[in-house]
């Protein structure tokens, strides 16, 4: 289904998605609403949970935070000292032994890799850094550094083994970049901490990746999505979620001009290019996980490949918004309404 519009509906960048206080009916008055926000992988991480009491909701949402922090020590390829990056290290040797974290985020995105056919692939961490370079810059890759970088990249050089939890990274100098599953997988993990303390009405928001559980009192949660033209505008449309995930990724936020040419933070790793011209996608999910890196394969895949994907992918939806010659448009599923 396709809906043609100059001016844009919906933004979905970076989802800079913002919630929607759970309508006018109050609260039982065994529950109250609380909320806590912590900075953690270089974004606001904010936990809104329903508790009998402050003390338990305190102690929950530290417990969550500092789940995810630990997610964080693991997964970052900003830290030198992190397990992702002594993996990196070990690229060109034997397999070595990984943790049950990192092997499922990595297992997950091996999958989407395979059924994406490479639209989105965590190796693309080489050239990942050069355009990180070239944003502070501002001036492209060098060709012959990206052309060095571009022969580094291939989800078909990691071997897991799920089993063993052991995990062989066949080319030395490969570099790993889980930036676009991460969070989505900190967020599920952070709503199962929660759980051990008997609180399941959740929502776990890491900028664009939102992960709920059962809804507040009274009706869904309410995530709104900011328009391109006025991000600093309240959003004007709303999808109600519970139990469900919703992420989005786009260049609303992230993105460099350069010779007139609008450049995303989103790289196709078969080319090495970072994206060009405006598109972002929301898509939703059972899980955080799965949300956070549909959403980023989408953005590579375009409106026609990615709605293939996400029909063939059982319990997910996705809308998908690009700007072309000035025009928005809007590509979406039926599913993505209900």
């Amino acid at each position: 289904m396709q809906i043609t519009r100059r001016r844009l509906l919906m933004s979905l960048g970076t989802l800079a998605a913002s919630l929607k206080p759970p309508g006018l009916m109050a609260a039982p008055a065994s529950l109250a609403r609380f909320d806590f926000s912590e900075p953690h992988m270089g974004t606001m991480f904010k936990i809104v949970l329903y508790a009998p009491d402050p003390d338990l909701a305190a102690a929950a949402s530290r417990a969550a935070f500092d789940r995810i922090a630990a997610l964080d020590r693991i997964m970052s390829d900003y830290d030198e000292t992190s397990e992702l990056m002594r993996l990196c290290r070990a690229a060109g040797g034997p397999a070595v032994e990984i943790s049950a974290d990192l092997c499922r985020v990595m297992t997950a995105a091996q999958e989407l890799s395979r059924r994406s056919d490479g639209a989105f692939d965590i190796t693309v961490g080489p050239v990942v850094q050069l355009w990180r370079r070239a944003r502070r810059r501002h001036e492209l890759p060098e060709p012959d550094r990206l052309a060095a970088a571009r022969g580094l990249v291939g989800y078909g050089n990691v071997h897991l083994d799920p089993k063993n939890q052991r995990a062989e990274l066949r080319k030395p100098g490969m570099l790993l970049d889980l930036g676009g599953i991460a969070k989505g997988d900190a967020a599920d993990q952070a709503l199962l901490v929660l759980e051990r303390y008997h609180i399941t009405q959740a929502l776990i928001a890491a900028a664009g990746d939102i992960a709920t559980g059962d809804p507040p009192p009274g009706r869904d949660w309410e995530i709104g999505i900011e328009t391109f033209e006025s991000p600093a505008l309240p959003p004007s449309r709303f999808i109600g979620l519970h139990d469900r995930a919703v992420s989005t990724s786009g260049d609303s936020e992230q993105h460099v001009e350069i010779g007139g040419v609008r450049y995303s933070h989103i790289v196709d790793p078969k080319t090495g290019m970072a994206l060009t011209g405006r598109r972002s996608v929301t898509v939703t999910a059972p899980h955080g996980i799965t949300a956070d890196c549909y959403a980023t394969a989408l953005c590579v895949l375009g409106h026609e490949r990615g709605l293939r994907l996400i029909r063939d992918t059982p319990g997910t939806a996705a809308l998908i918004t690009e700007e072309d010659s000035g025009a928005i448009h809007e590509y979406h599923l039926p599913n993505f309404l209900r």
